[in-house]
């Protein structure tokens, strides 16, 4: 009984984020992630690694025990530890450890471009940043609802630039640079984006009224999107759940200010 209620009490600090002891462990956390974000940085500029490589590396073997026993915290104290393990974040934290330890296998010069390459796994840790915010997690249920939406706005703006890269092509010609559909469909995606790189530029009075309207077009067009999701927000925002998860039954997604499981009535510790 006394194992339930430590692996319990430990679970709700490490998995959730809407209790005190949880949100001292993100915060935590998040710190230690930064960090290790910052060492990944330092650690690709030549002069600073020159100077205290050594100590660069100690410190990334010190954060790389952090993860590596938070990891091993996570699998002890969830509820279905396959289910975290093959989960994207289970991996995330897998990849995050694993370079390190990949460095003390593949020692000499004949191994060290494939170090180099390893080490760049360590930028994953980055992704973590996310589990850890509640704000993200309303983004993610925003996009998630409205990519319908935007998935009809798109198949939209194809079927625009399409038209538009056809039209370019009849106007302009081989002459102009517009060879052929595809480099009209490419000028109208870099002139509809405002992104505008001029290696292409039409020539008649015809398409620079036409490119002059797709520019104007494209400004419109950056605010549907936009709209769409934040629309989505505010609707999440207003549903939002908290994190908890029932120790007795497992069941998620309970109400913000909920003391008790919405299956089975059991109380959530503080």
């Amino acid at each position: 009984m006394k194992s339930k209620n430590w692996k319990a009490k430990l679970g709700n600090t490490i998995f959730e984020s809407d209790t005190p002891a949880g949100k001292g462990f993100d915060v935590l956390l998040l710190f230690v992630i930064i960090i290790s974000v910052m060492l990944v940085v330092f650690e690709s500029i030549p002069d600073i690694n020159a100077k205290y490589g050594h100590g660069l590396k100690i410190s990334e073997w010190i954060i790389t025990l952090i993860f590596s026993t938070e990891y091993i915290l996570r699998i002890t104290v969830a509820h279905h530890p396959k289910k975290y393990i093959f989960s994207f974040f289970g991996i995330i934290d897998l990849l995050s450890v694993i370079p390190t330890y990949l460095s003390l296998v593949f020692v000499g010069a004949q191994g060290l471009m494939v170090i180099r390459t390893l080490r760049l796994l360590r930028v994953f840790r980055i992704l973590k940043l996310t589990r850890y915010t509640s704000e993200g997690s309303i983004l993610l249920q925003a996009l998630k609802a409205s990519r319908i939406k935007i998935s009809v706005f798109i198949f939209a703006i194809l079927m625009i630039i399409t038209i538009i890269g056809t039209l370019m092509y009849l106007i302009e010609g081989e002459q102009n640079g517009f060879t052929s559909i595809p480099i009209g469909i490419y000028w109208a995606i870099v002139t509809l984006t405002t992104v505008g790189y001029g290696d292409i530029t039409p020539v008649t009075d015809l398409g620079k009224f036409i490119s002059a309207i797709v520019m104007l077009l494209g400004y419109a067009i950056i605010v549907i999107p936009t709209g769409i999701v934040s629309a989505e927000m505010v609707h999440s925002t207003k549903m939002k759940k908290n994190t908890l998860s029932c120790n007795k039954c497992g069941h998620k997604s309970h109400e913000k200010d909920a003391r008790f499981c919405s299956n089975c009535g059991e109380k959530f510790q503080a």
